[in-house]
């Protein structure tokens, strides 16, 4: 069942006016708000760049409210600065979490830096050898049909049961040892750039050649440090990711679809370096600003999808609704999104980065997303 947050009930019930239950005009009682505990207020900074309570209590709201399921913490930057910042029992700025599915833009801008390094094109042939062997229909493949998600690729990301899911078989079954080798084997079940598929078994391919690209030997451990060292010295270092962990699989490809791990405070850096147009806060421009414009820029066949990156952008007749809510928020908003509510969600015109992490079951999401929709509102585009 939809839960509305108590800020969208009514926000003339922040006012003192309404501080008590009274009948106007005939009408039904306004119940009085709870009042503010101390934590809430705590968590927003002085300099929010909204009005502090209706900010504390949209927060507040996240972590309180019934049906939203489990929020475990929250940041938000406005103007490039913390704006509110708030953690459930049990976690605090310390905790790092896991990226699932978040991990895979993060993927897309280490392409874009080797794009950017001359080592790789979006537009020749993905640089998968075993798909060059002579009348290999997967020869058609481009670097840009994986990274927006059209290879047409035999990946089917959910099963029933869960073990015919391709995601489930590569990270945990007979693709695990060598995730990319698995994923990159399978067939083609439609023209490439026909059609758009999400899927892990992709993002875990990009990896693959981004190694690839950094280094010709095959052993696991200098596949592993050639994309570690690159990833430190290239991205986290200049945004002061300190804590991110990419994890790796046996074969040395970077798990770049799904496992990362990093503090609420670090996803929300990358958040604001994407909002920045691929800057630094020291000003340095790590990646092109075309790049994150093409990966924020609808594909061909999505409107919702750019670069391993969600859009809120409308796409009618999606079967399980829009992951976003292009009906609340600029249509330039864009978001990472991992599985079971771990959200960056980005909006440049508002100048709002919102990082919300828990866990939240498909029915859920839906209303705990409107309430973050609820904190967004309070920012006014610019």
């Amino acid at each position: 069942m939809f839960v509305r947050s108590r800020t969208s009930i009514a926000a003339s019930a922040l006012l003192p006016a309404l501080a008590f239950a009274t009948v106007s005009c005939g009408g039904p009682a306004v119940p009085p708000m709870e009042p503010l505990t101390e934590e809430a207020l705590a968590a927003i900074s002085e300099d929010a760049g909204a009005p502090k309570d209706q900010l504390a209590r949209a927060v507040d709201d996240l972590f309180a409210l019934e049906g939203l399921g489990e929020t475990r913490a929250v940041v938000v930057f406005a103007d490039g600065k913390v704006a509110a910042e708030r953690y459930a029992p049990g976690y605090d700025a310390e905790t790092r979490h896991v990226s699932w599915s978040m991990a895979k833009t993060v993927t897309a801008t280490l392409i874009g830096m080797l794009v950017a390094d001359g080592l790789l094109s979006v537009d020749e042939p993905a640089p998968v050898p075993m798909w060059q062997r002579s009348g290999d229909p997967r020869a058609d493949i481009t670097l840009r049909h994986l990274l927006q998600m059209r290879s047409g690729l035999r990946h089917t990301e959910a099963g029933d049961p869960p073990y015919d899911s391709s995601e489930v078989r590569m990270l945990f079954l007979d693709g695990r040892d060598d995730m990319a080798r698995w994923a990159k084997e399978q067939p083609l079940e439609a023209e490439p750039g026909e059609r758009f598929e999400y899927s892990s078994n992709t993002t875990v391919i990009l990896a693959d050649i981004a190694a690839r690209a950094l280094t010709d030997s095959e052993d696991p451990e200098a596949r592993r440090k050639a994309v570690a060292d690159y990833l430190e010295e290239r991205l986290f270092a200049p945004l002061a990711m300190t804590s991110i962990v990419p994890e790796f699989d046996a074969s040395g490809t970077m798990i770049g679809g799904s496992l990362m791990h990093a503090t609420a405070l670090d996803y929300a850096r990358f958040g604001e370096f994407m909002r920045q147009g691929g800057r630094a806060p020291g000003g340095e421009q790590l990646v092109p600003r075309r790049w994150i414009e093409a990966m924020t820029t609808p594909s061909p066949v999505s409107e919702h999808y750019g670069y391993q990156t969600w859009l809120n952008r409308p796409e009618p007749d999606l079967e399980r609704g829009h992951p976003l809510f292009p009906d609340r928020a600029p249509a330039s908003m864009f978001a990472l999104i991992g599985h079971m509510g771990q959200y960056v969600i980005v909006s440049p015109d508002q100048r709002v980065t919102v990082v919300r992490l828990g866990h939240s079951n498909r029915e859920e999401r839906p209303p705990m997303l409107q309430q973050v929709a609820d904190v967004l509102a309070l920012y006014p585009q610019r």
